[in-house]
């Protein structure tokens, strides 16, 4: 209501999108990573560095003859990259991944422990999973959200669906190849109707039309409302997780050609870059989100003291 061009000029949107870029910021580890919250090329810098080495180790330690040549059959990907090199540098930097998140998450669960005392229970737990899930709270009370301007619409919500159903396919996928490969010892590449190409596929397909439409849609998008740093930090995440499945999807449909290896060693350069950013990024607001949500549905779940009594 004080929103210019009122005499008092107050932006509320920006400043509670200012609150949680320093809250990000405060809870994240380690401190001088943690700047990437409040300056952008903090991000861009993490993200491309890591790219550029894993593309430049590859030109060092892999033999033309290997990275330009057609591999096909059972352990073709493996002829390029070897299994140790392409698993350890994805775990280092995944589980770094977590250990920030949770590191931050716990933060912010003490801090927030003040305002509500108590545990929700099972009951709260799945009331907030079905919420994240099925992004519920994008709905904008009913007719959508004022996105990208002043006429409600679902578009958001629809490619924010697509975003991240496409994630959890692709979760589903690598998961589906660790089984086929450590359990059933069967290596790749997969047939195209097996499990992990069909996941990854559909996951794949997703995430390139969901961070299309999230990129397209924010540039037409009033600025006013976003504080600057987090409107950079949306695009740097959506441009290396578009950029990831793409090269993911290029490296199935040429899997069988010599381009193979170029492509495989731009995938993981794009992987890497995604791990390494992702917790100074746009996606450590679904840690939070997920959190306060959590706390929101233990918080209703305690008796209300009744007014008057």
């Amino acid at each position: 209501m004080f929103t210019p061009p009122h005499e008092f000029a107050i932006n509320i949107p920006q400043i509670l999108s200012q609150a949680r870029m320093e809250t990000y910021r405060r809870w994240s580890w380690p401190d001088f990573l943690g700047r990437a919250f409040k300056n952008r090329s903090v991000t861009v810098t993490l993200a491309t560095s890591v790219a550029g080495l894993v593309a430049i180790l590859a030109l060092l330690f892999i033999p033309s003859e290997s990275l330009f040549a057609q591999h096909v059959g059972a352990g073709a990907f493996y002829e390029v990259v070897p299994y140790v090199a392409m698993v350890a540098g994805a775990m280092i930097l995944f589980f770094y991944g977590i250990a920030v998140w949770l590191n931050g998450g716990s933060r912010f669960w003490r801090e927030t422990s003040t305002a509500v005392s108590g545990s929700g229970g099972m009951k709260a737990l799945v009331t907030a999973m079905g919420a994240v899930l099925g992004l519920r709270y994008l709905e904008g009370g009913g007719p959508g959200c004022f996105y990208p301007d002043e006429r409600p619409s679902s578009v958001r919500r629809l490619y924010h669906s697509l975003t991240f159903w496409g994630l959890l396919s692709d979760l589903v996928s690598t998961t589906l190849a660790f089984i086929y490969q450590d359990i059933f010892h069967i290596l790749p590449p997969y047939a195209l109707t097996s499990g992990p190409v069909v996941f990854g596929t559909l996951g794949g397909i997703a995430l390139i039309i969901g961070t299309g439409g999230l990129i397209y849609f924010k540039l037409e998008s009033d600025r006013a409302p976003a504080e600057g740093a987090a409107t950079g930090m949306d695009y740097v995440f959506l441009v290396t997780l578009g950029l990831t499945a793409l090269t993911g999807m290029l490296t199935l449909i040429l899997r069988a050609t010599s381009a193979m290896g170029t492509i495989l060693v731009l995938h993981l350069a794009c992987i890497a870059a995604l791990f390494l950013s992702a917790p100074y990024g746009k996606f450590v607001h679904a840690v939070y989100r997920t959190l306060a949500i959590l706390r929101y549905e233990v918080e209703q779940s305690q008796p209300h003291e009744r007014v008057g009594h």
